[in-house]
């Protein structure tokens, strides 16, 4: 899942299919989108990236992709 995809779309108050609208897209491939199950053309993250306000490179982390960090590893 993309999560920062969905946190954004939430903190912006639109549902998925609002998001469809406004990408002129169908709600099922939206949802492919933030499930992270398709990449998405350049056009839609382009849009996305306008309608959210946020770089479409933080947009599209895949949270499968950043596993957890083990242990503390800050340096003090």
């Amino acid at each position: 899942m993309r999560k920062n995809l969905k946190e954004a779309r939430q903190r912006a108050g639109l549902t998925q299919q609002q998001m469809a609208d406004e990408l002129e897209i169908n709600l099922r491939h939206y949802q492919k989108i933030e499930y992270a199950e398709i990449g998405g053309s350049f056009e839609v993250w382009d849009a996305l990236e306008d309608m959210l306000g946020i770089h479409q490179r933080i947009l599209r982390e895949n949270a499968d992709n950043h596993p957890a960090p083990k242990g503390n590893r800050s340096a003090h």
